[in-house]
Protein backbone atom coordinates (compact mmCIF):
# COMPACT_ATOMS: atom_id res chain seq x y z
CA UNK A 1 0.00 0.00 0.00
CA UNK A 2 2.95 2.60 0.35
CA UNK A 3 3.53 2.06 -3.27
CA UNK A 4 0.18 3.57 -4.26
CA UNK A 5 -0.69 6.97 -4.93
CA UNK A 6 -3.73 8.92 -4.96
CA UNK A 7 -3.38 10.13 -8.57
CA UNK A 8 -3.59 7.55 -11.63
CA UNK A 9 0.26 9.79 -13.48
CA UNK A 10 2.16 8.70 -10.59
CA UNK A 11 3.30 4.75 -11.16
CA UNK A 12 4.89 4.97 -7.63
CA UNK A 13 7.58 2.84 -6.62
CA UNK A 14 8.71 0.61 -9.43
CA UNK A 15 9.57 -3.08 -8.95
CA UNK A 16 12.96 -3.71 -10.74
CA UNK A 17 13.43 -0.38 -12.72
CA UNK A 18 15.47 -2.09 -15.02
CA UNK A 19 13.20 -3.57 -16.62
CA UNK A 20 11.29 -0.87 -18.07
CA UNK A 21 14.40 1.20 -18.19
CA UNK A 22 17.16 -0.93 -20.10
CA UNK A 23 19.96 0.09 -21.60
CA UNK A 24 19.68 0.40 -25.48
CA UNK A 25 21.96 -0.95 -27.71
CA UNK A 26 22.72 -0.06 -31.09
CA UNK A 27 23.28 -3.52 -33.13
CA UNK A 28 25.34 -2.59 -36.21
CA UNK A 29 27.78 -0.25 -33.70
CA UNK A 30 30.39 -1.32 -30.96
CA UNK A 31 30.37 -0.73 -27.06
CA UNK A 32 32.84 1.43 -26.06
CA UNK A 33 35.21 -0.05 -23.08
CA UNK A 34 33.46 -3.00 -21.42
CA UNK A 35 29.36 -1.60 -21.35
CA UNK A 36 28.42 -4.67 -22.74
CA UNK A 37 29.53 -7.74 -20.92
CA UNK A 38 27.12 -9.68 -22.16
CA UNK A 39 28.22 -10.65 -25.95
CA UNK A 40 32.21 -11.87 -25.98
CA UNK A 41 34.72 -8.79 -26.78
CA UNK A 42 31.78 -6.29 -26.28
CA UNK A 43 30.20 -6.70 -29.50
CA UNK A 44 26.70 -5.22 -29.52
CA UNK A 45 25.79 -7.67 -32.74
CA UNK A 46 26.06 -11.40 -31.82
CA UNK A 47 27.56 -13.83 -34.34
CA UNK A 48 24.97 -16.10 -36.03
CA UNK A 49 24.46 -19.17 -35.15
CA UNK A 50 26.64 -21.98 -37.00
CA UNK A 51 24.34 -23.22 -40.22
CA UNK A 52 22.37 -20.05 -40.40
CA UNK A 53 20.82 -19.48 -44.11
CA UNK A 54 21.44 -16.01 -45.77
CA UNK A 55 18.31 -14.30 -46.46
CA UNK A 56 19.48 -14.18 -50.24
CA UNK A 57 19.78 -18.02 -50.58
CA UNK A 58 19.20 -19.53 -53.72
CA UNK A 59 18.18 -23.45 -53.47
CA UNK A 60 20.35 -26.02 -54.49
CA UNK A 61 18.10 -27.67 -56.89
CA UNK A 62 18.55 -24.71 -59.47
CA UNK A 63 20.54 -25.11 -62.33
CA UNK A 64 23.79 -23.07 -61.98
CA UNK A 65 22.65 -20.75 -65.40
CA UNK A 66 19.32 -19.85 -63.58
CA UNK A 67 21.31 -18.76 -60.03
CA UNK A 68 23.29 -16.50 -61.32
CA UNK A 69 20.57 -14.99 -64.37
CA UNK A 70 18.56 -14.55 -60.47
CA UNK A 71 21.74 -13.03 -58.56
CA UNK A 72 21.68 -10.92 -61.53
CA UNK A 73 18.33 -9.84 -61.90
CA UNK A 74 18.30 -9.20 -58.23
CA UNK A 75 21.37 -6.61 -58.44
CA UNK A 76 19.91 -5.13 -61.69
CA UNK A 77 16.31 -4.87 -59.53
CA UNK A 78 18.23 -3.53 -56.86
CA UNK A 79 19.44 -1.01 -59.14
CA UNK A 80 16.03 -0.11 -60.43
CA UNK A 81 14.55 3.00 -58.51
CA UNK A 82 11.25 2.47 -57.11
CA UNK A 83 9.30 4.50 -59.47
CA UNK A 84 10.79 3.25 -62.48
CA UNK A 85 8.81 1.17 -63.62
CA UNK A 86 9.91 2.15 -67.59
CA UNK A 87 13.09 1.37 -66.62
CA UNK A 88 12.03 -2.41 -65.30
CA UNK A 89 10.30 -2.92 -68.39
CA UNK A 90 13.71 -2.15 -70.33
CA UNK A 91 16.10 -4.16 -68.77
CA UNK A 92 14.51 -6.87 -66.67
CA UNK A 93 13.80 -10.27 -68.19
CA UNK A 94 12.55 -13.80 -66.58
CA UNK A 95 15.34 -16.14 -66.27
CA UNK A 96 12.73 -18.73 -65.55
CA UNK A 97 11.10 -19.95 -69.11
CA UNK A 98 7.56 -20.92 -69.03
CA UNK A 99 7.23 -24.82 -68.29
CA UNK A 100 4.55 -26.57 -66.89
CA UNK A 101 6.29 -26.91 -63.80
CA UNK A 102 7.15 -23.04 -63.25
CA UNK A 103 3.46 -21.66 -64.22
CA UNK A 104 2.33 -24.39 -61.69
CA UNK A 105 4.70 -22.90 -58.98
CA UNK A 106 3.57 -19.13 -60.19
CA UNK A 107 -0.15 -20.38 -59.64
CA UNK A 108 0.63 -21.38 -56.88
CA UNK A 109 2.62 -18.41 -55.18
CA UNK A 110 -0.10 -16.29 -56.69
CA UNK A 111 -3.20 -18.21 -54.90
CA UNK A 112 -1.31 -17.22 -51.84
CA UNK A 113 -0.29 -13.64 -52.55
CA UNK A 114 -2.18 -12.48 -55.25
CA UNK A 115 -5.69 -14.14 -55.73
CA UNK A 116 -7.50 -12.21 -52.46
CA UNK A 117 -7.38 -9.29 -54.60
CA UNK A 118 -6.97 -10.05 -58.41
CA UNK A 119 -9.23 -13.21 -58.29
CA UNK A 120 -8.67 -16.89 -59.44
CA UNK A 121 -9.37 -15.76 -63.08
CA UNK A 122 -7.16 -11.98 -62.90
CA UNK A 123 -10.59 -10.42 -63.61
CA UNK A 124 -10.00 -7.98 -60.52
CA UNK A 125 -12.49 -9.81 -58.75
CA UNK A 126 -11.22 -11.26 -55.30
CA UNK A 127 -12.63 -11.20 -52.16
CA UNK A 128 -10.72 -7.59 -51.40
CA UNK A 129 -10.69 -6.51 -54.41
CA UNK A 130 -14.20 -6.21 -54.56
CA UNK A 131 -13.72 -4.10 -51.47
CA UNK A 132 -11.03 -1.74 -52.82
CA UNK A 133 -12.49 -0.84 -56.21
CA UNK A 134 -10.41 -0.25 -59.08
CA UNK A 135 -8.38 -3.70 -59.16
CA UNK A 136 -7.02 -4.20 -62.47
CA UNK A 137 -8.23 -7.11 -65.19
CA UNK A 138 -5.24 -8.71 -66.59
CA UNK A 139 -7.01 -9.45 -69.81
CA UNK A 140 -7.95 -5.72 -70.45
CA UNK A 141 -6.91 -3.90 -73.53
CA UNK A 142 -4.77 -1.49 -70.94
CA UNK A 143 -2.56 -5.43 -69.72
CA UNK A 144 -2.67 -7.69 -71.73
CA UNK A 145 0.73 -6.60 -73.38
CA UNK A 146 2.81 -5.54 -70.22
CA UNK A 147 6.39 -7.55 -70.18
CA UNK A 148 7.90 -9.55 -67.59
CA UNK A 149 10.10 -6.30 -66.06
CA UNK A 150 6.57 -4.18 -65.73
CA UNK A 151 4.99 -7.13 -63.97
CA UNK A 152 7.92 -7.91 -61.70
CA UNK A 153 8.35 -4.23 -60.60
CA UNK A 154 4.93 -3.82 -59.60
CA UNK A 155 4.96 -6.90 -57.34
CA UNK A 156 7.70 -5.56 -56.33
CA UNK A 157 7.63 -1.82 -55.44
CA UNK A 158 3.71 -1.72 -55.96
CA UNK A 159 1.58 0.73 -57.89
CA UNK A 160 -1.31 2.82 -56.88
CA UNK A 161 -3.61 1.12 -54.15
CA UNK A 162 -1.45 -2.25 -54.71
CA UNK A 163 1.46 -2.70 -51.72
CA UNK A 164 4.56 -3.64 -52.31
CA UNK A 165 5.43 -7.56 -51.98
CA UNK A 166 9.22 -7.47 -52.40
CA UNK A 167 9.90 -8.18 -48.73
CA UNK A 168 7.31 -11.47 -48.91
CA UNK A 169 7.54 -13.14 -52.18
CA UNK A 170 11.40 -14.33 -53.10
CA UNK A 171 12.89 -12.80 -56.81
CA UNK A 172 12.69 -16.37 -57.73
CA UNK A 173 8.81 -16.80 -56.90
CA UNK A 174 8.23 -13.34 -58.48
CA UNK A 175 9.23 -14.39 -61.31
CA UNK A 176 6.78 -17.72 -60.97
CA UNK A 177 4.37 -15.17 -60.53
CA UNK A 178 4.93 -13.31 -63.78
CA UNK A 179 4.56 -16.69 -65.67
CA UNK A 180 1.53 -16.94 -64.48
CA UNK A 181 0.16 -13.66 -64.95
CA UNK A 182 1.23 -14.35 -68.79
CA UNK A 183 -1.06 -17.25 -68.94
CA UNK A 184 -3.93 -15.05 -67.02
CA UNK A 185 -3.73 -12.51 -69.62
CA UNK A 186 -4.31 -14.78 -72.88
CA UNK A 187 -7.49 -15.46 -71.37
Amino acid sequence: MSSCRDTHNNPGTEFAPNMYHSVAYEPMTQSEGDTNTINPHGMNMRLPVKGTVARRYYPANLSDSVKRALLQEDLTARLVPSDSIAMSEAILKNPFTATPENIEAGKLQYERFCQHCHGEAGKGDGLVGKMYKGVPVYSSDALKDVNDGHIYHTITYGKGRMWAHGSQITPENRWKIVLYVHELQKQ
